[in-house]
């Protein structure tokens, strides 16, 4: 018998300290990341959510920023309440520039107006080859809804800027 053989005793060998450092380290991101993307959510101070349970379709409203835990059949659109400027792109020289605002007490009609979806996904894929700035997602709603002949409640316009000359 060399000295490098052991003599076989018929227990199995463990495994070595470093695999189950590996195996747990791993199952615990795992772990983690599938309470992450399944169970939280998080909007900032400057948001608010538009929150839908998938199972019974109730709506509700997560305001002020901060971690939300959810389950995984609730999904939550984040919309920007800080002002934004919106405007009529053109190449002619009247232009028209609107500073506008979403207001929080209007969420229901703007749900009830324009669904509930992930507003930021709207308009996404977009091959437009002719304009350097591409009107997407949530400003591109609010544009269209504050340059209607109709208000509505959801919508705040700030200020206004015309030029016709």
């Amino acid at each position: 018998m060399n000295s490098t053989d052991a003599p076989d005793t018929g227990q199995k060998k463990s495994p070595t300290l470093v695999k189950r450092l590996t195996v747990w380290s791993s199952l615990t991101i795992s772990v983690l990341l599938f309470l992450y993307c399944g169970f939280t959510d998080c909007t900032e101070p400057t948001q608010i959510g538009i929150v839908r349970n998938s199972v019974s379709g109730q709506l509700s409203l997560q305001q002020g920023g901060g971690w939300y835990l959810t389950p995984p059949w609730v999904r939550v659109a984040r919309i920007d309440t800080r002002p934004m400027r919106v405007s009529v792109a053109t190449a002619g020289r009247g232009f028209s520039a609107k500073l506008v605002q979403f207001d929080v007490s209007g969420w229901k009609e703007f749900v009830a107006t324009e669904g509930f979806r992930y507003y930021w996904w709207a308009n996404r894929i977009s091959i437009n080859f002719g304009y350097v700035e591409e009107h997407r997602g949530m400003k591109d709603i609010l544009r269209g809804y504050a340059y209607s002949a109709k208000k509505y409640p959801f919508i705040r316009i700030l200020n206004e800027y015309q030029q016709d000359k």
